[in-house]
């Protein structure tokens, strides 16, 4: 094993943990969940190799997860959002010497290692107009398995959370340690989270995130606020919810507005001030979105709500807990075959989820 590991990074350019590879880029776009479970990473390259330059390449919505890592030496940010408005503006000739401009700004970078931890063929994309001679993608598709130089197979992720990254980084000879998430948050915003729990006097609270992209992925409405009323009316723990901007008013239905022990912030706050309200709380209820999975990064015990989709069942010794009961037809993921019913989510009932979240209060 030992030869084979040695024989992996002599191809990759270095030969041993102080040898020094100048410069290494990993590029995961989005989304926030996933960055944060592909957080890892980071120090596993850090731990192999301490002297090399290390760059994320990430969309501008997600950059601020982050741009607080001490072990990244630089975020690059893709501006998609830009082009976009670019191309609904018709203003081609501005986004072609953006795109060129881009292009010749990451090449500039003379990155020796490119390791593609989206497997998508824009990262793929991307990953080879670097121009890097070493291009690694985890479970390449969309036709980005032909411009890597070497694939890994994302097959042999386990249910432990962040496995396929954990392939990936094995895969390549990286000391992986014990591959925990890092949701590392500046001062600043840390203060912004002690602001917030002094200021409102609602220590100790609990964190509702009810909110992702697609409907399967959904609990109930009715029960987000059954789950509301026996924190704050039965239990006398304070709620806060939180969610994007494009949430608020689905946030209203279900809290329709603040009061003793209620409060929606949902909309409210950058990413990093979302997370250091979070960082504050007893603990962290949500569905499959990026917030919840945050919640598990920063350590606060963590009840994740899973139906369409199981990202994880195994959260690897870290508090929380997953609560997820499979179907025949599950997980769908993007085809659910209910009719909008959503039957494994209604499966979970308040009941389930406070009998798990109790105990792990006590944690907090």
């Amino acid at each position: 094993m030992s030869l084979i590991i040695c024989s992996i990074k002599l191809h990759l350019g270095y030969e041993t943990k102080n040898t020094i590879m100048k410069n290494v880029l990993i590029i995961r776009l989005s989304a926030i969940g996933d960055i944060v479970m592909a957080s890892p990473l980071i120090g596993a390259f850090r731990r192999s190799m301490p002297g090399s330059r290390l760059s994320w390449l990430v969309e501008e919505t997600s950059k601020s997860l982050l741009e607080s890592n001490p072990d990244l030496d630089e975020v690059i940010v893709w501006p998609r959002n830009k082009w976009r408005k670019f191309i609904r503006e018709k203003r081609y000739w501005s986004l072609i010497k953006e795109v060129f401009g881009f292009v010749r700004d990451l090449r500039k970078r003379n990155f020796d290692l490119v390791v593609d931890a989206q497997g998508l063929f824009k990262s793929g994309l991307w990953a080879y107009l670097t121009g890097a001679p070493e291009r690694v993608g985890i479970g390449s598709k969309e036709g980005s398995q032909h411009l890597m130089t070497r694939i890994v197979d994302r097959s042999g992720a386990s249910d432990r959370i962040s496995s396929q990254y954990l392939l990936l980084a094995e895969a390549m000879g990286l000391e992986v340690g014990d591959f925990r998430m890092d949701l590392p948050l500046s001062e600043e915003v840390m203060e912004y989270g002690h602001r917030f729990a002094s200021a409102s006097g609602t220590t100790p609270y609990a964190v509702l995130c009810p909110f992702t992209t697609r409907p399967q992925k959904h609990w109930l409405e009715v029960r987000w606020k059954e789950l509301l009323e026996v924190f704050t009316d039965k239990m006398g723990l304070a709620v806060v919810l939180l969610g994007g901007p494009a949430d608020r008013l689905a946030s209203e239905r279900i809290l329709p507005m603040d009061g003793p022990r209620r409060m929606n912030l949902t909309g409210e706050t950058t990413l990093p001030q979302a997370a250091a309200v979070m960082k504050q709380a007893a603990i962290v209820i949500g569905v499959d979105t990026g917030l919840t999975h945050m919640g598990f990064a920063l350590g606060v015990p963590t009840v994740a709500l899973f139906g369409a989709t199981r990202p994880y069942l195994n959260t690897e010794g870290m508090p929380g807990t997953v609560l997820y009961h499979p179907l025949e037809c599950s997980p769908c993921r993007r085809s659910p075959t209910c009719d909008g019913d959503y039957t494994c989510m209604k499966a979970i009932s308040t009941d389930e989820v406070l009998s798990v979240a109790k105990p792990l209060l006590e944690l907090k």
